[in-house]
């Protein structure tokens, strides 16, 4: 075969690239291919995610370009511009890797029929999995709804392979006409997105110098440090791992590489409890597959009834949770992270959503919404899992009974309040007994540190009784 069509999803990389690798085989060259302007229904990326989107592109182009490649862009309909550029180039076969929410394989399932019928080869991969959703089952042959025999399963399953590694040099062909990336309207008009910048490298050399801080800085101290928002004792590699600028296989790889080499004290600790956090993201993927519904409903149908707030009443509340002006400290530093960066510690995600949704009594699909649009790792499963576990109502979820104290959680976290002074600056000169609750002291005390900050729209105390009893409710019906 001389000429095959390579599209690009969200497998933005060159290393372990299944279908780069085999069209490299099989064809004398490729035409790499992006196609913007059409997300299937549903997945439409967050203004955060087009951001990281944007630049990822022009990373992925500029490694191309250097290999001897140029990345083709267009925009429209997958199956028709793949078709029309087939016909132009005399290629005969298109290659691409997997996506695995439900909307995304739907419409990919149609792309390939309707290659198929135009006389193209058609062949897919996976690259963002270690395990495909449909390849994992129960004894009984069914699903997961539980993340420990899941994650016991996939685990000795072992890798599915090696790491594919970078080719030197790929053959392109040249391709008149087509888009630039800045014509795929991926940035914001109005610039808000300093923060990103000032956050992030996207790319894939960007998702290895992560890995490599990860592993020479981080890992020894993850198994203990990685719930301390005010440490930098997480990967970061999220939406790394979201756009496939990296892969779980080269991380397991990277991880068992670290246990081999490295012997100090915490190493395996630290690079089995990662394994652990790969191994949520496949569950979260493997109960989208099977449950297509969570994105938008609850997973578990007798939560179809519980007694959320309505949104007229619930607006204001919402919006100053959106903005990081509740009154709670370790919720608002979260917010306020969010909103600059584009990402929030995990151990405050939880925080944040079990306030949202316990203490507010909002739902979480309005959360599950404000995460989407402004976290640059926004994944429909990890979104819907995250949010229903915290809710009650998803896969393995919390009980309804475990309602996050903010204040408690953030002095076991932040005991000395280095993360709240960051990203609640008006609080920074309390004593530190003073800053995770800043209501309870004395106003003499806020008066003679010049604190202006609001007491929080809702009592703890209170709402917790509150959603107690919303829950008892439930259980009744």
């Amino acid at each position: 075969m001389k000429t095959a069509l390579l599209w690009f999803r969200r497998d933005l990389r060159l290393a372990d690239n299944p279908a780069l690798h085999q069209a490299l085989g099989q064809a004398e060259r490729i035409v790499p291919v992006y196609i913007g302007g059409f997300e299937a229904k549903g997945t439409e990326p967050g203004a955060a995610s087009r951001w990281w989107l944007h630049q990822s592109l022009t990373s992925l182009a500029a490694d191309l370009q250097r290999r001897g490649a140029a990345l083709a862009i267009r925009a429209g309909e997958p199956a028709a511009v793949l078709i029309e550029l087939a016909t132009q180039l005399g290629a005969g076969a298109a290659y691409w890797n997997r996506l695995y929410e439900p909307a995304q394989a739907a419409a990919a399932g149609h792309t390939a029929e309707a290659l198929g019928e135009a006389g193209l080869e058609v062949a897919t991969f996976n690259a963002a999995l270690l395990a495909e959703p449909w390849a994992v089952q129960t004894k009984t042959g069914g699903p997961y709804r539980v993340y420990t025999p899941f994650s016991r399963t996939v685990r000795a399953m072992g890798a599915p392979r090696s790491p594919l590694p970078v080719p030197r040099r790929i053959k392109g062909l040249g391709v008149a006409g087509g888009l630039d990336i800045e014509a795929l309207g991926l940035l914001p008009r109005i610039r808000w997105d300093g923060g990103l910048a000032e956050a992030w490298k996207p790319g894939e050399a960007g998702a290895h110098r992560r890995l490599d801080r990860f592993c020479s800085e981080a890992i020894a101290g993850y198994a203990l440090g990685r719930d301390r928002p005010d440490q930098a004792l997480t990967s970061m590699l999220s939406p790394h791992l979201h756009f496939g600028e990296i892969g779980p296989v080269q991380l397991l790889a990277r991880l068992q590489r670290e246990l081999a080499e490295n012997h100090g004290p915490g190493v395996s600790g630290g690079a089995e409890t990662y394994e652990r956090q790969l191994l949520w993201r496949e569950f979260a993927h493997h109960v989208l597959h099977h449950f297509p519904q969570t994105p938008r409903e609850p997973m578990n149908p007798g939560f179809a009834g519980f007694g959320w707030r309505k949104s007229r009443d619930y607006a204001a509340d919402l919006r100053r949770w959106q903005r990081g002006e509740t009154g709670v400290p370790i919720v608002d530093a979260g917010m306020r992270q969010l909103w600059t960066s584009g990402w929030m510690h995990n151990r405050v995600r939880m925080i944040v959503a079990s306030y949202l949704c316990k203490n507010l009594l909002i739902p979480w699909q309005e959360g599950a919404a404000w995460f989407w649009d402004t976290l640059v790792d926004a994944d429909q499963a990890n979104n819907a899992m995250g949010w229903q576990w915290v809710a009650g109502s998803g896969a393995d979820a919390a009980p309804y009974f475990r309602i996050f104290n903010p204040v408690t959680q953030s002095r076991k976290f932040d005991p000395a309040g280095a993360y709240l002074r960051r990203w609640v600056p008006e609080i920074a000169a309390l004593p530190d007994a003073a800053l995770h609750a800043p209501w309870l002291a004395d106003p003499g005390e806020l008066a003679r540190y010049g604190v202006d900050y609001p007491p929080p729209s809702v009592d703890l105390g209170e709402s917790r009784t509150r959603a107690l009893e919303a829950y008892a409710r439930l259980k009744k019906v």
